[in-house]
């Protein structure tokens, strides 16, 4: 840095280490220039050179130290002016290390300690904070931050996968900050695999099992997985192999038919396996053959030809179908003879070379890995002839009544065409439950109505077809809904966490309270407040096994006692209550006034909060500050009345007070004081009786034995500027500031302790910033000494 100080004061900032210079211009060449440090005049000093090029004179300084902070002056010719320096020093720490921190991950294994130690430079005090995923660390029983004025370093007892993260050690002082940013690394064994183990598949000869990778694979990548299983009722367990970490299924044929078994499964990495992760309890099933189909369908009929149709069964046993085996029987009779030599794997077939006019009967039963299962029953007989047409769907059907067990459906016939007429009619049914349709009549229907009974309360889906010689005709579906009969249940409100009994709610928010119950019939619904009936402004909604309470915008009138009231037929009441509290952050306080009602104190009344009339838990928080730019701090909290006397008064000083009204929501405005509040100084008399000399003169002009020295103060904190004078008789001691008399400014405060000279700004700000001097005088002589008070803002 370089300054000029022939032409306005300046501030220099020069980071230690470094070089800076000062420089003026006098007019004429043959002046004689003489630089001054801190009022001494200046011939020589360590790491400083004086020049002179012409008509500019230098002060250099070529690696700037503490020593060289100061304020300078150059006196020459007609010249005289003057500049400060301050000699910068912030946290430093050795470049190959941060690189070495920086770059690559500290690793450690799980368990292991871990010291992370950062030795580092700079003006003190420095304030060294550790953080870690951007959250402040503090001391614990695992973790340990220590510093000294040359190291901070973070200790771990026993590292843990948790400790893993992004780390920023922050070291600061008040010539700046330096931020370190770091990676920790703790690697240890994967986590079990995820779980549930699912069975994929289970048979008398196989089971295959799937679980998830771990959540957490330790910080190195799973490099396998093994399995083992233990037969139940054993206590070993047998290895049954590995899977890489790309698969999560394992297969094992290692299992007998109907024996039960464990399972589990462990990650593998390379720091170790994995706690297990353990199966349910696995059957491997026998054999199972299918079971029967329901019975076949008739497709068409022709005189020695009939096609017929069958569904897949519900019941396919353990292995999969491979077919189906069909057989026949004259209707009448009672042996079923094959139609087909091997299993047809379609599932319609067409029968051929039957008698014409005889009618026949078919049945179905499928084939798998297990056998033949069993035969279905037998379809509809079916006559060997050419059909005729099917009848005409049936008109009308609709629902005529229903109770909570039986549904009566109506319907008209449908028109007759070519002379087909109707022999009768058939309904099927199937429920939500069932979704396959089950006939409701064994024999044809000849009227045009029909009850279904033994119902239960769900839907229903029905479906009527007229019958004629050639079969039934297109189907005509109608849906039915049977609904039963409620019991009777006496009202209970359903009260769980969610109800709460105490509600504080905000002014102005809204007020929603939900009461489930269950009762049967629908019970009558009662709300009151505080045993009366609810204003206007209440809204009642119930329905669904809920009443609800609303008030659209709260107002202190709505606290109270709320209470819910349900009675139905039984005659049995049940009934809720609970309290609701409308609140609202504090009105402020009223006027406050001052008065010392005891000697070397001060009492602060005020005028209560407003809302003390609504708020049950309202209190008082008193401040004080020693100025008006000062800072303000809490002397008085949790204050239930309207008096508060402060103590710890310094006479002399000026006092200002504020009290704010506080309640759970929050904080109200302010009320202050107007005016300052001053105790009188009560100046001592001292007096000292002088000794007697005899034949020795022992006056002394004065002297500084330690001089003031440069500040620099952050705004609104306190600022102590102090010296040390001798001499005899005791020198009379005042202050300047810019030259300017400080003795009766009541904004400082001076002090004189047996020499011991202090000078005390309670809350700086930018104003105080300036040359300060303290002279000394005596009959004897007169000396002086000066320092310079800078301000920095917060930060």
């Amino acid at each position: 840095p370089r300054c000029y100080v022939n032409k306005q004061l300046f501030t220099v900032r020069v980071l230690k280490g470094e070089p800076a210079e000062l420089s003026c211009t006098v007019s004429k060449h043959d002046v004689t220039g003489t630089w001054f440090k801190d009022g001494l005049k200046l011939t020589s000093m360590d790491g400083v050179i004086f020049e002179k090029q012409g008509l500019v004179h230098k002060l250099i300084i070529n690696k700037a130290e503490d020593i060289h902070a100061g304020k300078y002056r150059f006196e020459g010719g007609d010249i005289k002016t003057e500049a400060a320096i301050f000699v910068e020093d912030p946290p430093q720490v050795d470049q190959v290390l941060i690189k070495n921190l920086t770059s690559v991950p500290t690793v450690a294994k799980a368990g292991q300690p871990v010291k992370i130690k950062i030795p580092f430079e700079g003006r003190l005090p420095v304030r060294a904070t550790w953080l870690k995923d951007k959250m402040e660390l503090g001391d614990s029983t695992r973790i340990r931050l220590d510093k000294t004025d040359t190291f901070t370093m973070l200790s771990i007892a026993s590292s843990e996968r948790q400790d893993c993260g992004d780390y920023k050690v922050r070291l600061k002082n008040d010539s700046g900050v330096l931020e370190i940013n770091l990676k920790l690394l703790v690697i240890d064994k994967p986590q079990p695999p995820a779980g549930p183990i699912k069975i994929v598949e289970s048979s008398a000869n196989n089971i295959t099992i799937q679980w998830k990778p771990p959540k957490d694979d330790g910080g190195k990548p799973v490099q396998r997985y093994i399995i083992e299983r233990q037969q139940v009722g054993k206590n070993d367990w047998e290895a049954l192999g590995e899977t890489p970490r790309s698969c999560t299924t394992f297969t094992t044929n290692k299992v007998e038919e109907d024996m039960s078994y464990y399972f589990r499964v462990r990650a593998v990495n390379v720091e170790g396996s994995s706690d297990a992760l353990e199966s349910e309890e696995v059957k491997a099933v026998g054999k199972a053959s299918p079971g029967a189909p329901d019975p076949p369908e008739i497709v068409s009929a022709s005189k020695d030809t009939i096609t017929i149709s069958w569904k897949v069964p519900r019941k396919t046993g353990s292995s999969r179908i491979v077919g189906y085996m069909v057989q026949k029987r004259k209707k009448g009779t009672v042996t079923w003879m094959p139609v087909n030599n091997g299993p047809v794997a379609d599932k319609k077939l067409k029968v051929t070379k039957l008698k014409k006019g005889l009618q026949y009967e078919f049945r179905v039963a499928a084939v798998n890995a297990a056998g033949v299962g069993d035969a279905s029953e037998p379809s509809k007989p079916a006559f060997a002839c050419d059909s005729t047409k099917a009848p005409a769907q049936v008109q009308g059907l609709k629902v005529s009544s229903s109770d909570s067990t039986s549904v009566t459906l109506m319907w008209k016939r449908p028109e007759a065409k070519d002379g087909n007429d109707v022999k009768g009619y058939e309904v099927e049914m199937k429920s939500s439950r069932n979704p396959n349709w089950t006939k409701c009549n064994a024999l044809p229907i000849e009227a045009t109505t029909y009850t279904v009974k033994g119902l239960q309360a769900e839907t229903y889906f029905f479906r009527v077809r007229a019958l004629n010689e050639s079969g039934p005709g297109e189907a005509v579906e109608l849906e039915a809904c049977v609904k039963a009969a409620p019991p009777v249940v006496s009202p209970r409100l359903l009260i769980d966490d969610k109800v709460k009994t105490f509600l504080v709610i905000k002014a102005g928010n809204v007020i929603r309270v939900n009461i489930p119950y269950e009762a049967s019939p629908d019970p009558v619904v009662t709300w009151l407040k505080d045993g009366l009936p609810l204003s206007s402004r209440a809204t009642i909604k119930t329905e669904d096994g809920t009443t609800q309470l609303r008030i659209k915008a709260a107002e202190f009138t709505d606290s109270g006692t709320y209470t819910v009231e349900l009675q139905n037929g039984l005659g049995k009441k049940e009934t809720f209550t609970f309290q609701v509290q409308v609140t609202d952050i504090p009105q402020p306080p009223g006027p406050i006034q001052l008065s010392e009602n005891v000697p070397n104190t001060v009492t602060v009344t005020w005028e209560p909060s407003a809302s003390e009339k609504w708020e049950r838990n309202l209190y008082y928080t008193v401040l004080k500050r020693e100025s008006q730019k000062g800072l303000w701090h809490v002397v008085g909290d949790l204050i239930y009345n309207n008096k508060f006397t402060y103590t710890s008064l310094i006479p002399g000083r000026d006092y200002y007070f504020k009290v704010v009204a506080k309640n759970d929501l929050g904080a109200s405005g302010s009320s202050e004081t107007v005016h300052p509040w001053r105790l009188r100084k009560i100046k001592a008399d001292f007096y000292i009786k002088p000794q007697k000399y005899r034949g020795v003169n022992q006056n002394q002009p004065p002297r500084f034995l330690v001089p003031l020295k440069p500040h620099v103060v952050i705004t609104g904190s306190e600022c102590r500027m102090s010296c040390a004078v001798g001499g005899h008789p005791p020198p009379k001691i005042t202050w300047y500031k810019d030259n300017r008399d400080l003795s009766n400014d009541p904004t400082y405060f001076f002090t004189n302790d047996f020499g011991v000279c202090c000078l005390i700004i309670l809350g700086v700000s930018k104003i105080d910033a300036g040359e300060y001097m303290i002279e000394a005088t005596n009959e004897s002589g007169r000396a002086s000494s000066r320092a310079f008070l800078a301000i920095k803002g917060n930060s």
